[in-house]
């Protein structure tokens, strides 16, 4: 029982870290963290910090494993409780408004933020990312298609194309919204999305 409580604190530990790391790369980037920094905003002993992790790459890592969990719990998840089809893919529009207008992150999006730092810096860090938004652009997609499949979308849409111009509406209004303290650009990209998902409705 000792052993199991050891091992649950050290768990509670790290993911107290790793939100914390999460939020600081939201709004200054995955550069913006360090071992160092960490541990005196926690006022956890840098060791305890580096046990966890080892260098500022690993921690980089797992700081984005992290932010697809919390990704996972509050945009994905309330999508796959919708059947599928039309109304999962509304779920899923609907649940990352939410994740974008709250914001989750202090610094709005966390993958738009590290994407724009990362995007022409090539290595682990990056293929983490990039990796993380080549499995939302499937899962995406895959909503759409099946959508389609049911009859609700026009067979004759291209699923790629729409899951991409959807995704770059969505975040470019989000991304505008936020560098211009201005909530109704978020309306404006909604609507931008409602008008184009409409144009393909059955």
């Amino acid at each position: 029982m000792s052993t199991d409580g050891r091992l649950l604190k050290g768990e509670q530990t790290r993911r107290t870290i790793l939100d914390r790391a999460a939020d600081i790369a939201s709004a200054e980037g995955l550069e913006g963290l360090s071992i160092g920094r960490l541990a005196t905003e926690l006022r956890i002993s840098k060791s305890g910090v580096f046990t966890h992790f080892g260098s500022k790459e690993e921690l980089q890592l797992a700081t984005v494993r992290r932010a697809v969990e919390v990704f996972r719990e509050h945009v994905i998840q309330p999508a796959l409780a919708v059947p599928r089809g039309l109304g999962r893919l509304r779920a899923l529009l609907d649940a990352w408004r939410r994740y974008q207008r709250e914001p989750v992150f202090p610094g709005g999006c966390f993958f738009d933020s590290t994407m724009a730092e990362f995007d022409a810096r090539p290595g682990r860090v990056r293929d983490a990312i990039a990796s993380s938004q080549r499995d939302w652009r499937d899962f995406f997609e895959r909503c759409i298609r099946e959508a389609r499949d049911l009859g609700e979308i026009d067979a004759s849409a291209d699923v790629a194309q729409l899951a991409f111009e959807l995704d770059a509406l969505c975040r470019t209004g989000a991304t505008y919204a936020l560098l211009h303290d201005d909530p109704s650009l978020h309306d404006r990209a909604a609507h931008a999305v409602d008008t184009r998902l409409a144009a393909v409705t059955t």
